[in-house]
């Protein structure tokens, strides 16, 4: 997805990361790493300064989009994370998983 300004561009990728992309040049320009499975999806909030990935390893995970740090594991699920995204506000992550 496009960060709000379009400046930047995130993956998600089957080797348990998301990278940040330069939108004008193609040049990665972070590696989000800490998952220990592929990645599903990647979004970013609102404002663009976090992002939330999730993950085959059954969590989510909320980075510092400017440093690449890792705030924050959501854990609970009891099966894959498919994905996840941002209320409008940006204050809380929805996630959807395999779980019953």
């Amino acid at each position: 997805c496009f960060s709000p300004n379009n400046e930047l561009a995130l993956t998600a990728s089957w080797d348990s990361t998301a990278k940040l992309w330069d939108a004008r040049t193609a040049q990665c320009v972070r590696t989000f790493h800490g998952h220990a499975e592929w990645v599903n999806s990647a979004r970013f909030s609102p404002d663009g300064a976090k992002v939330v990935t999730a993950s085959g390893d059954r969590t989510a995970k909320l980075w510092d989009s400017h440093s690449g740090t890792c705030i924050r594991t959501l854990r609970g699920h009891s099966f894959w994370v498919y994905s996840a995204c941002f209320s409008n506000d940006g204050k809380r992550v929805l996630t959807a998983s395999g779980d019953k």
